[in-house]
């Protein structure tokens, strides 16, 4: 059943950084059926699409055709992802529409090189793309930004906490205050975490969100200790799917996020109110195997939730 009062907020991310990872196309009526059903569940943030170039991730080439024929839940976020200014003018026009996104995340990576990778651009020329696409929104949107590789950098190794710090400052001076770190390849520890979060939580008006990757099975440990940091908003997806895009690869094994199944159950055991309708978790979990063809990496779909929830 669902809880009353959440004492987290959890963002849903199969639709979007889930299916990126899939190199064949998901039909759109398969993906509004997801949406509409994680949002029918209870998270107060899902992410719908991304305005990406369907040249480079070519699962997001209906993101209109999804939003047009979405139905949407009042309280409810639904977040587009934008590379440019390009991908901004489409969630405009969408939206002047009628049935645009209401939430949009800004993207810029910790390291040059891992920029140069994801972005084919500097970290330099990324800020400004970001403070240009600031501009763009004028303000329609909930802006989020993310900063990959916070943790760890699979081109340069360990990444300086202080520089992570600055990104946030920056993306604060935007105007946006909505900031997801971003653990992208699994390498964060607790330590670590609480270490960047003392620092990050020292400044104002700042909603820090924890989206990290189970790439070495430590994504629900680092979440209890980003919970114990201060956090409440988190990502995740069902079955743990996601990571990189099918045709920008980098790093090794399993990239995946962590499990939505497995992270809802852990917090109802530990008295974490979720939000989320445990009565229908697993047959969503179930619902997100069939759409993909196959068996996922949720824990708790095999075994069955807690008895102790």
């Amino acid at each position: 059943m669902a809880s009353r009062s959440p004492s987290v907020v959890l963002c849903e991310c199969f639709a979007r950084d889930g299916l990126q990872h899939e190199p064949g196309f998901v039909p759109t009526a398969t993906k509004r059926a997801l949406v509409e059903r994680f949002a029918a569940l209870g998270f107060p943030r899902v992410e719908a699409t991304s305005y990406s170039n369907p040249k480079v991730v070519p699962q997001f080439a209906d993101a209109s055709e999804l939003l047009r024929t979405l139905s949407r839940r009042p309280q409810t976020f639904y977040k587009a992802t934008c590379a440019n200014v390009k991908a901004v003018e489409r969630a405009l026009a969408d939206l002047d529409a009628g049935h645009g996104a209401n939430e949009i995340s800004l993207l810029v990576s910790a390291t040059e090189s891992h920029t140069q990778k994801n972005l084919n651009r500097t970290r330099a020329e990324q800020w400004q793309n970001i403070a240009a696409m600031v501009d763009a929104a004028r303000g329609r949107f909930r802006m989020v930004g993310t900063v990959s590789v916070a943790f760890g950098c699979p081109f340069e190794g360990k990444v300086d906490a202080g520089s992570v710090v600055a990104d946030v400052e920056k993306f604060a001076e935007l105007g946006v205050t909505h900031v997801a770190l971003g653990d992208t390849t699994g390498v964060a520890t607790p330590g670590a975490i609480k270490e960047l979060l003392a620092r990050i939580s020292k400044l104002k008006n700042l909603v820090p969100i924890a989206h990290f990757h189970d790439t070495r099975g430590t994504g629900l440990v680092n979440y209890v200790a980003a919970y114990e940091a201060g956090v409440r908003h988190f990502d995740s997806s069902f079955g743990g799917v996601g990571g990189h895009p099918a045709k920008v690869k980098y790093g090794g094994g399993f990239t995946g996020n962590v499990c939505t199944e497995d992270l809802v159950n852990l917090f109802e055991s530990m008295s974490i109110e979720t939000g989320i309708d445990t009565d229908g978790l697993l047959a969503t979990a179930e619902f997100c195997e069939q759409a993909l063809g196959r068996e996922l990496h949720g824990r708790v779909t095999r075994s069955g939730l807690s008895p102790l929830i």
